[in-house]
């Protein structure tokens, strides 16, 4: 089936996306944007304006997993006791489910990738193998967040709580905190210099959670989160005190 692409405009990017969204109906993450204009605000902000422009389409990604959703869901339920005598078990059996279901997913996307688990007290990482693979990090990690939380949620469909699921492909987690930290220690800098806020992009949860930590031991700037859903932004303050 084709996919639906629209053609929308707006003041700014954001703007524009949050229209998409709404054509949709589904969150940011969902979809995928391609910038035609970032726009301009022309001279004295009215003479050769230009608004910007975005080609905007559900991910294929969505389409790809809806078997493999289907098919987890009629699997054969899970015996309750053995789950119930020890957490560890508990443990075990959804990092299996979760790289049953990822390389279903994976298969039917046509991609013949092998898959690796590392587990540990709190966490269930998938690594994700082969050349290739980084097609699966999307812009800003956009496609490989989506593939989480799908998986995610077709791993722990029961509603239980569970060990936080991670998918990685060529080292992007690691990469991408590296990248934020040195981020937050720039822009805490220059707020620390400037004496005024710093306005960090809008991110996921767990990249502002990054930030976050990056600069809580710094006693001359504090860190806040406004906005909603999608376009989160962290604020990057110096202290009163400072």
């Amino acid at each position: 089936m084709d996919r639906k692409i629209v053609e929308l405009e707006g003041k700014t990017i954001d703007e524009a996306i949050e229209k998409a969204c709404e054509e949709f109906g589904v969150p940011r993450e969902k979809l995928n944007i391609e910038i035609v204009n970032e726009g301009s605000s022309g001279f004295l902000g009215i003479i050769g304006s230009k608004k910007a422009s975005i080609r905007a389409s559900i991910m294929s990604l969505d389409l790809a997993t809806e078997t493999a959703l289907d098919d987890e869901q009629k699997a054969p339920p899970e015996q309750p006791q053995a789950q119930a005598e020890t957490g560890e078990d508990d443990g075990e059996s959804a990092a299996a489910r979760a790289q049953e279901v990822l390389e279903g997913v994976l298969q039917r996307m046509g991609l013949d990738f092998p898959v690796q688990i590392k587990e540990t007290h709190e966490t269930i990482t998938l690594r994700i193998e082969g050349d290739g693979s980084g097609l699966l990090i999307g812009k800003g990690g956009q496609t490989l967040d989506a593939l989480q939380y799908i998986i995610t949620k077709a791993t722990n469909k029961n509603g239980k709580e569970r060990k936080r699921i991670i998918l990685d492909t060529e080292d992007y987690r690691m990469r991408r905190e590296k990248t934020l930290i040195a981020l937050a220690e720039k822009l805490g800098q220059k707020a620390k210099r400037t004496k005024k806020p710093v306005t960090v992009n809008p991110m996921n949860a767990h990249d502002r959670r990054i930030v976050h930590l990056a600069l809580q031991d710094d006693k001359q700037l504090m860190t806040k989160s406004r906005g909603d859903g999608n376009y989160r932004k962290i604020i990057i303050l110096p202290t009163k005190k400072n």
